[in-house]
Parts: C-alpha cells; structure tokens; sequence
C-alpha cells in the first residue's frame, strides 16, 4: 500500500525508544508514512502541516504538554477531526479522564503492546470508513443533523467530538432500545475487548454535560448499558 493522506500517522513523543518501537511496529502492519516530533510545540506545527490520519501523542512533552496540543488541535476547525491516541505512563483514571475530556479518542498508559496500539489505531481509522446515520435525528430538543455534522438542543449549536456525536446518533437512532457497553464500543469506537467498557461512561459522561437539560434524555441502565428514552 503506497503511503498516502490518509495513513499518515504523526508521533509526538521525546522518548526515543518509544518512537522507534512504535514506528518498527508500524513499519511491520505495513502501508504507513510516520512523521515525528520530539516536543509538543514541534508536534503541533507538523499536525497543523501533515494534517495526519491519526496522531499518537505524549502526555508528558517539552515546551508544551500533551494536553495543551489536544486542546488546541480539538479546537481548530482545521485540525478538530483528527484521532488522537494519548499515550502517557500515567495511568491514575483522573488523568485518563481529563485526556478523554479534552478530545482525546483513546487512552493508552506505558508500558503497553505496540501491537495493542496497532490495532486500537486501526480501529480508529476504519470507525471513521464507516456507515453513518444519514437521516436528521429529533428526540425531544436534541436534533442530530449527520449530513451537517451538526447537533442542536432547543435550537442551539452544540459542538461534539467526532466520537461524542457517533455516539449520540446510535443512541438516537435506536432511541428506546438498551444499548450494552460491549456493543457501542464495537461500533462507536471499532473496538471489540481491547479496553475497558469505562471508555464509554466517560464519554457518556461527558456527553451529558454538553447536552445540559437535555441529558436526561440518555437513561442508564446499570449493569449493561445506556438508553435513549423515547419522547
């Protein structure tokens, strides 16, 4: 497979040995064009140049923390749509947490498989190939417009990751319906059990704060899921 936009991946990492072992492992999967950056600063320009497939992303970075360059690229319009896989040795669930809520796609502490991040990478590019609602969505105040991209509560824009809005749509369109973690992870996020189902309560977690009233609307079902209650 000959290296194109769409598989070029972006490393922002200072941890040499890291860089090489991610960069062998994508050497081996085949297909990829890898570009890297040592600090966050020098990682943000080439994110902003490359516009990459996906980037992996260090926490801990010189001269800007990996964080900040989530923020500011989730941010711009421009470079909002890109993955990020957040990779850090810190692996206390509030730092999860506070990389998922600032537009983190995934999460994966040190030390951890390179062929782990392969796959969790994999699923992430193919989620976005593929089938998306193509219908506008109304529950009550929220309406779900995919073929704008755009999400409304009471008539106010309301910005969403791209995960936050995949995972509302399922919700909507099977409005009614409970829907077990295992399952919104595989077709939310292409994942079949290589992370832990808490991906999806923070995610709906931090869906429900951006819904605001509206985020009654989501029900949770303890032991299995969420359920969008019909209106």
């Amino acid at each position: 497979m000959t290296a194109t936009a769409s598989n070029k991946i972006l490393i922002i990492e200072d941890e040499q040995d890291v860089v090489d072992m991610l960069q062998l492992a994508l050497q081996k999967a085949g297909g990829f064009k890898v570009a890297t950056a040592a600090d966050g600063a020098s990682g943000l320009r080439l994110a902003r140049e490359e516009s990459p497939a996906l980037i992996i992303l260090d926490l801990m970075l010189p001269k800007m923390p990996g964080l900040e360059v989530c923020k500011v690229l989730k941010s711009d319009v421009a470079t909002r749509h890109i993955p990020i896989i957040m990779l850090t040795a810190k692996a206390e669930e509030i730092d999860r947490i506070v990389g998922l809520e600032v537009g983190a796609d995934d999460y994966v502490t040190k030390p951890f498989s390179p062929r782990e991040i392969v796959l969790r990478m994999k699923a992430i590019m193919r989620r976005g190939k593929g089938d998306v609602v193509e219908e506008k969505l109304t529950v009550g105040p929220i309406t779900v417009d995919p073929a704008r991209h755009h999400v409304a509560v009471g008539g106010k824009t309301v910005r969403l990751t791209s995960v936050e809005f995949k995972l509302l749509s399922m919700l909507m369109l099977r409005r009614g319906r409970v829907q077990a973690r295992d399952r919104l992870l595989n077709e939310v996020w292409g994942y079949e059990s290589l992370i832990d189902t808490r991906t999806v309560d923070t995610h709906v977690r931090r869906l429900r704060k951006k819904l605001g009233k509206a985020a009654e609307a989501i029900e949770t079902v303890r032991g299995f899921g969420y359920r969008l209650r019909e209106r």
